[in-house]
């Protein structure tokens, strides 16, 4: 099937996270997989989503919780698995068939980390954009910037909170649309 080119799928991942290093067995687990689309044509951003995953190497604690307003309950009421969370992706998104585009490389790589780690399939396709690099070097910053940053620079509204995938990917959608502009 040949690539779909009208929309790029925003995805922003929130993982468990402590302050400091792991404790001893926990691995980093995303916990929300934030996802928008963005019409290249329009600069239409529509499908604002967060999928909430519930963590099979670890569990969200309270830093986590102080960072994404993501508590143990909104996982256990909402949380589906990780392999159910790819599979919405693939099937609702036509994410291994769409450009997917990403604020940084973390996302990428905790979900090549995360698949490799279940023995799950990439949902993704070959076709990554890495948001912060492409806005620095459009602006020709001599460094990048955090998503906020960037916002400021901008000046756009952060919209939602930060550290929620749901509001970061309409965020960085935002972001992306005034570098195709």
């Amino acid at each position: 099937m040949r690539g779909k080119l009208d929309e790029i799928l925003i995805v922003d991942i929130e993982a468990t996270c402590w302050e400091g290093s792991n404790p001893d067995g926990m691995e980093n687990d995303i916990i929300e997989i934030g996802i928008a689309l963005l019409n290249v044509q329009t600069g239409e951003i529509s499908e604002n989503r967060g999928i909430l995953v519930k963590p099979e190497r670890s569990e969200v604690g309270e830093f986590c919780t102080k960072l994404t307003t993501i508590t143990p309950q909104m996982i256990i009421d909402d949380g589906v698995t990780f392999r159910e969370a790819c599979s919405i992706l693939k099937k609702e998104y036509s994410s291994q068939n769409r450009a997917w585009a990403s604020f940084g490389a973390y996302d990428l790589k905790q979900f090549q980390r995360q698949c490799a780690a279940y023995n799950i399939g990439y949902p993704f396709g070959p076709s990554h954009v890495n948001v912060k690099t492409l806005f620095a070097l459009k602006k020709r910053l001599s460094q990048e910037q955090g998503m906020s940053g960037a916002l400021e620079m901008l000046n756009i509204p952060l919209e939602g909170t930060h550290h929620r995938g749901v509001d970061d990917a309409k965020n960085i959608a935002k972001i992306l649309r005034w570098i195709l502009e």
